[in-house]
């Protein structure tokens, strides 16, 4: 333990960071601020302070997925430096793994999970073939930006170049937008909401 004197008080820092921890996390799980102080017998405004001084971003909800990826760890870390909210890469290993190791409802279930999800980000980021890419821009009312790997059926993992998802992701968390001399130097195409 490590405690603190501040005037006649002694200040336990390891208990404060704990607190700390916990208000985080549940507001990081969905928690909204008055779910959290309530939870914890804190003010709500003491909550949002705590965020503000935290706060690095504000922007827009991006996730990135994407499957068949071989260099999925190095995708991941680039995803994680934007801070993007969620990532989700498969190689075709884990890809058929998941398919085979389920039920086929199970597989649905999952697959109608992930979409559902999806509707929650301003701007999904899809690596994925042609094929795929054009169907989640008809099924999501999102901005899409969609890498293309390859073309349906891709049946082996591809490595995407780093600096394709840098400039993506750079753009879309500036919000300097996309544009079409980007498309046809990276190999993307933007979707905008409907």
């Amino acid at each position: 333990m490590k405690f603190l004197r501040i005037g006649d008080k002694i200040v336990d820092r390891d208990r404060l960071v704990n607190i700390v921890s916990e208000i985080l996390q549940r507001r990081a799980v969905g928690a909204t601020q008055q779910e959290v102080a309530a939870a914890m017998g804190l003010e709500r405004s003491f909550v949002s302070h705590l965020e503000g001084l935290g706060e690095v971003r504000r922007g827009k909800r991006i996730a990135v997925i994407g499957f068949p990826i071989s260099n999925r760890e190095e995708l991941e870390e680039i995803a994680q430096s934007y801070a993007v909210d969620f990532i989700y890469f498969l190689s075709e290993k884990e890809r058929k793994e998941r398919v085979f190791r389920k039920t086929e409802a199970e597989v649905f279930d999952e697959l109608l999970e992930l979409l559902a999800g999806l509707k929650n980000f301003d701007v999904v980021v899809f690596l994925a073939s042609s094929k795929r890419i054009d169907m989640l821009a008809r099924i999501l009312d999102k901005e899409i930006v969609g890498i293309s790997i390859g073309e349906s059926p891709i049946k082996r993992d591809r490595k995407v170049k780093p600096e394709i998802l840098k400039s993506v992701l750079s753009s879309v968390v500036s919000g300097g937008g996309l544009n079409a001399d980007s498309y046809s130097s990276c190999k993307f195409r933007i979707f905008k909401k409907r």
